[in-house]
């Protein structure tokens, strides 16, 4: 320990503290003005139950959409090879780097009024922005980059060796995938369904622009969040209740892969 600590040169610790204060101190900040004794309270109320039921039904479906539609896409990727891997790879990891509301925006332009499929879907009798559907979709178009990048990753570091062996013997390509390389690659697939699941419970910019804040319907927890300190929606002290059930879910989530991550170096 001490050897790592002599190879830092003494000018870095200032900024280091720096960078790490400026991590941790808002978040300590925000915990300092939570009443505890109101929480119980505060998280049984109308309004923060509808936030959370909202968030916690839109978040959990559409992390069951990530797996369904991830899976695949990871595996072809995993299998691409030249110019297309890389490009799928750019389309996969774009809502990563996007700012929040273009994605919204380019939900809108795609499934709204006038976009390129919404006219057709209205026509048709569907309509999905505004709607607890629109809250799904957008989770779903930033939650699903968490989950092709972990499991496509784990299906790179995956020795061919057994699915081969499995073919040779008979298995269909069907079989080698459920009876071989899922369970192989179960790690990543739980770590990026974790994660995918955590991205979309805070989901808030996409959201906010495609599927809006009503109450009941789209209100998810950060739009509750947000409208709390706006002058409208909950009140701030359960806007700050509902912070820590985010924060709570976020440190769960990492020590969950924390722990998943040790016990692979401890097997390896």
């Amino acid at each position: 320990m001490s050897s790592r600590a002599g190879s830092i040169p003494a000018g870095l610790f200032v900024p280091a503290a720096v960078g790490g204060g400026l991590l941790l101190l808002p978040l300590l900040a925000l915990l300092s003005r939570i009443e505890w004794a109101a929480i119980p309270r505060l998280l049984v109320a109308p309004e923060t139950a509808n936030a959370l039921g909202i968030s916690l039904v839109t978040a959990l479906t559409s992390t069951a959409l990530c797996l369904v539609l991830g899976v695949p896409l990871a595996l072809v990727i995993a299998r691409a090879r030249g110019w297309v891997a890389t490009l799928l790879r750019a389309v996969v990891t774009l809502p990563l780097v996007l700012p929040p509301l273009v994605g919204g925006l380019a939900l809108l332009s795609l499934l709204g009024r006038g976009g390129v499929l919404g006219d057709a879907l209205a026509e048709a009798g569907i309509r999905i922005p505004f709607t607890t559907v629109a809250v799904i979709v957008a989770q779903t178009f930033v939650a699903l980059p968490f989950l092709v990048i972990s499991v496509e990753g784990s299906l790179r570091s995956l020795d061919p060796v057994y699915a081969e062996a499995a073919a040779t013997l008979g298995a269909s390509p069907t079989g080698v995938l459920f009876r071989i390389t899922i369970p192989m690659i179960a790690p990543g697939l739980l770590a990026g369904t974790i994660l995918s699941f955590t991205r979309a419970l805070g989901e808030f910019g996409a959201t906010a622009l495609f599927a809006g804040n009503a109450e009941g319907t789209t209100r998810t927890v950060p739009m509750a969040i947000y409208t709390a300190f706006n002058g409208a929606g909950v009140t701030q002290d359960t806007a700050l209740a509902l912070s820590l059930i985010l924060i709570t879910v976020a440190v769960t989530a990492l020590a969950v892969l924390h722990g998943r991550t040790a016990g692979d170096r401890a097997a390896a």
